[in-house]
């Protein structure tokens, strides 16, 4: 069962935005989208693991949220804002390599911090990874190619290449933003790492 993210956002263009990001780099995920804190209060809220919600939800239901610390992200315009202390927020105004690697660290911190709900999409134990898959990954979630990879590991090219062949079977991730995100969830890799 894929985890399940919530976006609850009144601006349709930001939350479908918003949406088609988060589907780009974490595509494990399911996002679904709500207008409106009733719309979302009226599904199951405490399933999603994270809710991006608008400033102004967040103001408005603001008990609500306090109550699922780390659950609540809060779309913000510019930096951190002052009046959002301790609560995780991210920062729109940014361009989209900025906003994908700004969510990355965001769920690698929600998940460091606090009591982890989900610790990444569940991976039957035949679909595991060996060690030597689990290094191979790491090296190509820090942006090494697979000759930097096969030089590194001291094995041949053909052998990096059945391995990452092996790791996009093993977990249904094609995407290197895919494998990142399911790295830093898995605590395979840090985010400050990348």
């Amino acid at each position: 069962m894929k985890p399940e993210f919530a976006i609850i956002e009144p601006n349709t263009l930001t939350a479908l935005g918003l949406q088609r990001l988060l589907e780009e780099v974490v595509p494990q995920l399911t996002i679904r989208v709500f207008h409106s804190f009733l719309e979302f209060v009226d599904d199951t809220p405490d399933m999603f693991v994270h809710c991006f919600v608008s400033a102004q939800i967040y103001f408005e239901h603001t008990a609500y949220f306090m109550a699922r610390k780390k659950r609540p992200i809060v779309l913000v315009s510019g930096d951190q804002q002052p009046q959002f202390t301790g609560v995780l927020t991210l920062n729109i105004n940014q361009d989209e390599s900025h906003l994908g690697k700004s969510i990355l660290q965001l769920l690698a911190r929600g998940h460091r911090s606090g009591s982890q709900q989900h610790e990444g999409p569940e991976i039957p134990r035949e679909n595991q990874l060996s060690l030597r898959e689990i290094e191979v990954l790491r090296l190509v979630v820090r942006g090494y190619i697979n000759k930097e990879i096969a030089d590194k590991l001291h094995i041949s090219l053909t052998t990096v290449i059945t391995h990452r062949k092996n790791i996009t079977e093993k977990l249904g991730i094609k995407s290197v933003s895919g494998l990142t995100v399911y790295a830093v969830m898995q605590g395979l890799i840090e985010a400050d790492s990348i």
